[in-house]
């Protein structure tokens, strides 16, 4: 019988007598490959959702500072307007929106 390598990169810890009697009965040759186990943090199921914390964080941060700028411009907008219209009146009472400058 003639020696023939196995195809291919097999592990070489097979014996040869288990090898020829697969190849003789047809029997297949089942390999086990230990896995090497990762010690340490999965960064990568942690990353997902702190991004995701940080984007709601800076999408609210976002959200307060547009409701700041829109009460800031209407602040304005009153001031503007109670200067412009003077003192309101009705039925004898005045209100005076803004003080006189000085």
């Amino acid at each position: 019988m003639q020696h023939r390598d196995p195809p291919g990169n097999l592990a070489p810890h097979i014996p040869a007598d288990a090898y020829e009697r697969a190849q003789a009965t047809g029997q297949p040759i089942i390999i086990t490959v230990p896995t090497a186990t990762r010690d340490g943090v999965p960064w990568r199921r942690l990353l997902i959702p702190v991004a995701i914390a940080a984007a709601a964080a800076a999408g609210c941060w976002g959200l307060v500072v547009a409701v700041c700028a829109l009460l800031d411009a209407a602040t304005h907008a009153a001031t503007v307007i109670a200067g412009a219209a003077g003192p309101l009146g009705v039925g004898g009472i005045t209100l005076r929106l803004t003080r006189e400058r000085h």
